[in-house]
C-alpha cells in the first residue's frame, strides 16, 4: 500500500526510525523518501537526522521522538509536496551516529624505512585499532559517505588509508627523537600513541576526527630483525665506551677542581698567616723551608726513627737560621739615621767596643751612643789595640785574648 492510500484512508500517523540491525553504521540513509504529514520520527539518543532535498541540507533533528508538521518544524515547508495537498513531505533522510565507533582495525606494510638508531633500512607492518567519531553530520555526508549510501556496511578505507600515512610519519619522528629503533617501539608507546593522536591526519574535511587508538604493534620479517639486531649490539659498544671516556673526563674535571679548591684554600690560609702571624714574609718562607726539607725527606727515605728526626731538625734549623739571620743583620734606622735601640752598629773603630747600642771607651770603659772622642775622659774612639804575640789588630778592643793567637791581651805589646 503506497503514500496515497494512507493520506485517502486518513491515516496521519507513520513510524520512522533506523533498523535495528542498521544501528552499528556510521550512517544509515532511510529507503523511503516520502513521508506523510505527522508521523513520528524516533531519533537515538546517540545519532541525529539529516534531511537533505536536491543535494542540499535542509535541516538537522536532534535525538528524541518528533512529529513530522510544519508547525513544529518549520524547515519542513521547504520539502512539503503541494501536489498531495500538502499532506507528504519529499526529502532524503540520513541517520548519522555521533558517539566514537571503536576497534576499527588498521594494518598493513609501512614501506622502506630507515631505522634512526641504526641507520638500516627495514620494511616493517604495523597494525592495530582506532577509534573514530562523527563531529560534524552534515560535512560527513556530503564530504566522505555520499548520498548514494552504502548499504549495510560503512566504507571507511579512505580513512584508514589516511590514518595509516600519518602513522607511518609519526613512527619514523618519535624514534628518531627518542633516539631509539624500530624494535623498541614497546618502550616509548606511551609518548608514540600521544603523537600519532595529536599529529592525527586532518579528517576535519570529512567531519570525522580520531579519538582513540590502542598500542601499535610492529612487526618484521627474520632478515630484517637479524640485520637490527646485529646493528644495535655495535651501537650499544659504541656508546658503552663513549660514557666511559665521559665518565673518565668528569673524575678529571672533579679532581682538578678539587685541587684547584685547595690550592685557592691555601692561598688564602697563607695571606692570613703572613699578615697576622709571621709578620713578614721573610719569617713565612724561612718556616715554608722547614716544612719542605722535612717533607722531602720523608718523600724520599732519607733517615729514620730519632737519626732521621735530629737530620730534619738540623736541615730546617739551618735553613731557617740562615734567611732569618740575613734578615736580621740588616741595619733598621730610625729618625734622624740613628741606629734603633737593639741593633749594632758599623763594625771595627779601634777605640771603642759595641755593646749593644751603645760605644764603650777602652781607656775608662764609659759607654756612649756615639761620637769621636770619649764625653768622660776624651780618648779617642777610634784608637786601635793591637795584640802583643801577634801583632793583630784587637776586635773589639776590649776582648781579654787574641782571637788570632791566643795571647793574653794583658801582656805589653810586641816591640815590632
Amino acid at each position: 500500500m503506497g503514500v496515497f492510500d494512507f493520506v485517502k484512508n486518513g491515516v496521519r500517523e507513520m513510524m520512522i526510525a533506523r533498523p535495528d540491525n542498521q544501528k552499528h553504521l556510521l550512517c544509515f540513509k532511510h529507503p523511503d523518501q516520502n513521508f506523510p504529514m505527522y508521523s513520528q520520527l524516533t531519533v537515538d539518543s546517540d545519532e541525529v537526522a539529516v534531511f537533505f532535498k536536491d543535494g542540499r541540507v535542509v535541516g538537522v533533528l536532534p535525538p528524541g521522538r518528533h512529529t513530522l508538521q510544519t508547525q513544529n518544524i518549520p524547515f519542513l515547508n521547504n520539502i512539503v509536496n503541494h501536489f498531495t495537498g500538502g499532506q507528504v513531505f519529499i526529502a532524503e533522510l540520513y541517520f548519522v551516529r555521533m558517539t566514537p565507533k571503536r576497534n576499527i582495525p588498521y594494518g598493513d606494510k609501512l614501506g622502506d624505512m630507515v631505522d634512526p638508531l641504526t641507520s638500516e633500512v627495514v620494511g616493517p607492518r604495523v597494525y592495530g585499532e582506532f577509534s573514530l567519531q562523527v563531529v560534524d553530520p552534515v560535512r560527513f555526508v556530503i564530504g566522505y559517505h555520499g548520498q548514494s549510501g552504502y548499504g549495510d556496511r560503512d566504507n571507511d578505507d579512505w580513512i584508514k588509508k589516511l590514518f595509516m600515512i600519518g602513522v607511518r610519519t609519526v613512527l619514523g619522528e618519535v624514534c628518531e627523537v627518542e633516539g631509539k629503533s624500530l624494535l623498541q617501539v614497546v618502550s616509548i608507546t606511551e609518548k608514540l600513541v600521544q603523537a600519532i593522536m595529536a599529529r592525527a591526519p586532518n579528517l576535519a574535511e570529512m567531519g570525522v576526527r580520531i579519538v582513540g587508538m590502542g598500542p601499535p604493534n610492529i612487526n618484521f620479517n627474520d632478515e630484517d630483525r637479524a640485520r637490527l639486531v646485529r646493528a644495535q649490539a655495535e651501537v650499544a659498544a659504541v656508546d658503552r665506551e663513549v660514557k666511559m671516556k665521559q665518565k673518565l673526563v668528569a673524575a678529571a674535571k672533579a679532581e682538578a677542581d678539587a685541587r684547584q679548591f685547595g690550592l685557592d684554600q691555601k692561598f688564602n690560609q697563607d695571606a692570613r698567616y703572613v699578615q697576622n702571624l709571621a709578620g713578614n714574609w721573610q719569617n713565612y718562607a724561612a718556616g715554608q723551608a722547614i716544612i719542605g726539607a722535612g717533607q722531602g725527606m720523608a718523600e724520599h727515605g732519607v733517615g729514620g726513627g730519632l737519626a732521621g728526626l735530629g737530620a730534619e731538625v738540623a736541615i730546617g734549623a739551618s735553613v731557617g737560621g740562615a734567611m732569618a739571620g740575613a734578615f736580621q743583620n740588616q741595619p733598621q734606622f730610625g729618625v734622624g739615621g740613628a741606629p734603633q735601640a737593639g741593633q749594632a752598629g758599623p763594625a771595627g773603630g779601634g777605640g771603642a767596643s759595641v755593646q749593644g747600642a751603645l760605644l764603650t771607651c777602652s781607656k775608662c770603659g764609659a759607654r756612649q751612643p756615639v761620637g769621636k772622642f770619649c764625653s768622660e775622659c776624651g780618648t779617642s774612639l777610634a784608637a786601635k789595640k793591637i795584640c802583643a804575640g801577634c801583632s793583630q789588630e784587637l776586635v773589639p778592643p776590649t776582648v781579654k785574648f787574641c782571637a788570632n793567637c791566643g795571647t793574653s791581651t794583658a801582656a805589653p805589646a810586641n816591640p815590632a
